[in-house]
């Protein structure tokens, strides 16, 4: 772990954000933010060494990386929450100013504002893909694409895996639609399949990937807050995500609303949310990837 500014230079950095705007009736800090902290408790199963080989990359994961640091936790004591998301911004344009690839583990999903926020520093349109719910209040967890949209750097979304009900209303889908958000139901992604999800990102254009947990399955991430059956499977998502990451720079990428509180003995909600960060990196960085050709070129 690497915690000293004058030591963050690397192609890829991983940061915990435990924190976003708590409400007013939530408690704070909540049971995600000891998220950042279960998933690196768990990296020995999400991967087991650099040396082992992984078949969901057909390589071992340290064959297809150059330096890679853990930056730790981005620590919250208090006081003014707009200093603390402030401060998340500052130290992700930093990285982004470096070129670097930038990894969060959340926190709920309204970590994802403050990241967002930095995408200036990324000096080229950007392409959010996103897992989980449409949201819309104003800056908590329920709210991260609801803010994206009034992002300049962000030129397009695209959403899969919803279903059900959750804090979405007519007023936060049908706006949605009018920004031009291509909506994927996790119905519609099982009848239509995902070559019409991956059409809707346009070629070439950088991507930022978020992936709230409650958009999985319980079966394979029971570790939620909100959970719905019927959600994406790893068997589903994992291949598509290596797809984006080899045709596309993925700038960044969050996995949030992992609540360890919740999680099975095992540690599955938390290795799953490794896996997942693993997918993409491995993707972008092996053969092919898109972060490979840009370091190349």
């Amino acid at each position: 772990m690497v915690t000293a500014p004058a030591d963050w230079a690397a192609d890829v950095e991983l940061l915990g954000i435990q924190h976003s705007e708590p409400y007013a009736f939530d408690p704070h800090p909540n049971d995600q933010a000891r998220a950042p902290n279960a998933v690196r408790i768990r990296s020995e199963l999400i991967s087991y060494g650099p040396d082992q080989w992984d078949f969901d990359l057909d390589a071992p994961l340290g064959e297809l990386l150059r330096r890679c640091i853990d930056m730790g936790n981005v620590a919250w004591a208090g006081g003014s929450y707009d200093d603390y998301s402030a401060a998340v911004s500052a130290r992700v344009r930093h990285l982004w100013r470096q070129a670097a690839q930038v990894f969060v583990l959340g926190g709920d999903h309204g970590v994802t504002i403050p990241v967002l926020d930095a995408l200036d520093a990324v000096g080229e349109s950007v392409h959010v893909f996103h897992c989980a719910e449409v949201g819309g209040v104003t800056r908590g967890y329920s709210s991260p694409l609801c803010r994206a949209s009034r992002i300049p750097q962000v030129t397009g979304m695209t959403q899969v895996g919803m279903r059900q009900t959750g804090s979405a209303r007519r007023q936060e889908v049908e706006a949605a639609r009018a920004y031009g958000s291509h909506i994927f139901p996790a119905e519609a992604l099982r009848a239509g399949g995902w070559e019409p999800v991956l059409a809707a990102i346009p070629a070439g254009r950088a991507v930022y990937v978020t992936i709230d947990a409650d958009g999985m399955d319980p079966t394979e991430m029971p570790a939620v807050m909100g959970p719905s059956p019927g959600g994406l499977l790893y068997l589903e998502i994992a291949p598509v995500l290596r797809r984006i990451a080899r045709d596309h720079r993925v700038v960044g990428m969050d996995v949030v609303e992992v609540a360890p509180g919740y999680d099975s003995p095992n540690g599955i909600t938390a290795i799953m949310a490794g896996r997942l960060l693993v997918n993409v990196l491995g993707a972008s960085w092996g053969p092919g990837g898109a972060m490979r050709r840009r370091r190349a070129a």
